[in-house]
């Protein structure tokens, strides 16, 4: 009687992960099937919309001064956002681009009687344009923010999902304007088409929820060995 009411509990627990709901064509995504040609994508396509590289703490960039190689050098944004450049002096660099940069340090040896100063940053390393993922994905981390970066891209650089991930439960926490705001996301209805796959940007946090009911399923395998062959013959 115990064995059949763990069967039944495990039934219960787990019958939302039976069935797969198929691929169909939406407003947001045309579905393609297995005889026609999948179109390539045309330049346009293959372009993510720009995106502000930033300059953070710990960034490597590297600056160069036209005609006054003696200038020009690769160095890394301190602790505080700031560089040290000789007759520039200080400069502070957070949240700048290259190009805004650029200007500031050109304004800075104008200062010093430098003529004419033409000056160009590269970002060479980010550590700072980064989005955290924690939660049951299989490797949490930090991950860095490019253009294209997006929630499904963020958990494939992750190693997709862990074995108790609910793929329904996946949250982005963002700040805005300095108020903190959170999505909730589901990231099986991406796959479906449901919804398009949301960017993602430099500071979002992702946290993918715990799914109870196959830590359910895993303990009663764990605990009842006898009941695995029934359990597994169920679900599939």
């Amino acid at each position: 009687m115990l064995k059949l009411s763990l069967v039944f509990l495990a039934a219960a627990a787990l019958s939302g992960c039976a069935g797969r709901e198929p691929i169909t064509s939406t407003p947001r995504l045309t579905v393609v099937d297995g005889a026609a040609v999948l179109p390539p994508p045309n330049r346009q396509d293959l372009l993510a919309a720009d995106r502000p590289a930033l300059i953070g703490p710990l960034d490597t960039i590297q600056v160069d001064v036209f005609n006054v190689p003696d200038l020009s050098r690769e160095m890394q944004v301190d602790a505080s956002g700031r560089i040290a450049m000789p007759l520039a002096g200080t400069i502070d660099a957070n949240g700048l681009t290259a190009g805004e940069l650029a200007l500031r340090v050109e304004e800075a040896l104008r200062a010093r009687f430098v003529r004419d100063p033409q000056v160009i940053v590269n970002i060479r390393s980010s550590v700072s344009q980064v989005v955290t993922i924690d939660g049951q994905v299989t490797e949490p981390g930090l991950y860095p923010v490019t253009n294209q970066m997006t929630l499904m891209r963020v958990i494939a650089s992750a190693r997709g999902f862990s074995e108790f991930a609910r793929q329904d439960d996946v949250v982005i926490l963002r700040s805005v304007e300095g108020r903190r705001m959170a999505g909730l996301y589901n990231v099986a209805a991406i796959r479906r088409g449901a919804y398009d796959d949301p960017p993602v940007y430099a500071n979002d946090v992702i946290v993918v929820g715990d799914s109870p009911q196959r830590r359910l399923f895993r303990d009663l395998v764990a605990v009842s060995p006898v009941l695995a062959a029934p359990l597994i013959a169920f679900l599939q």
